[in-house]
């Protein structure tokens, strides 16, 4: 199953969508969005944990 996050489930004016098969993979591409369009490193913000909590399983068919 695939992992999914919604920048816009953080409080961001964002509509991006961030997809991956892996929470690690998925983590990595948040970081990488976060940091080149919003300007933050979430690694150093603590977001972390709140990032985890909005981490979507979907199923793919």
């Amino acid at each position: 199953m695939a992992k999914e996050l919604r920048c816009r489930d953080l409080g961001m004016n964002c509509s991006q969508v961030i997809r991956a098969e892996t929470e690690e993979e998925l983590l990595e591409r948040v970081a990488e969005h976060a940091l080149t369009v919003h300007g933050i490193d979430v690694v150093q913000a603590g977001m972390l944990e709140q990032l985890q909590a909005v981490i979507y399983t979907v199923e793919r068919p």
